[in-house]
């Protein structure tokens, strides 16, 4: 059982895992054994998530979703294939709880006048600087 949110759990009977060979750590392990963790969730047809949690994790994930409402978690930063499927897990976790956690509305800050007016006149100030370098007298010879 993965629990995600206080009301959410999803049991790991939802989840299908896949290895395959990783490029990760494991010297010379990498050509031998399949230790890259893919875990696979369908959305769409998970009892455990309602409409409006479906619709903000499509929203919300949409490069890790497929057109098919599945779900795509990768982790091969482990050497063993159980610390990689623990990793994706947690991961998966974070990743809805992310997704379904509601984010407060942004309040826009005023920025004080007199903060803008020092910044146009540093800005002034540096311009000039810079073209009176490139300057030079004219020198007769």
């Amino acid at each position: 059982m993965v629990h995600v949110l206080d009301d959410l759990e999803i049991p790991d009977e939802e989840f299908t895992f896949t290895t395959s060979r990783s490029s990760g750590p494991g010297g010379q392990n990498v050509n031998k054994v399949n230790t890259r963790v893919t875990l696979l969730f369908n959305v769409d047809e998970s009892p455990y998530l309602s409409t409006e949690q479906r619709e903000l994790l499509h929203l919300r994930l949409p490069g890790r979703i497929t057109r098919g409402g599945v779900l795509r978690v990768v982790s091969q930063r482990h050497r063993t294939q159980l610390a990689n499927r623990d990793a994706a897990v947690a991961r998966f976790a974070g990743l809805l709880q992310d997704a379904l956690t509601e984010r407060p509305d942004r309040i826009p800050r005023v920025v004080p006048k007199r903060v803008k007016e020092r910044r146009l006149e540093e800005k002034r100030r540096r311009g000039t600087v810079k073209r009176e370098r490139g300057m030079t007298p004219d020198v007769d010879e």
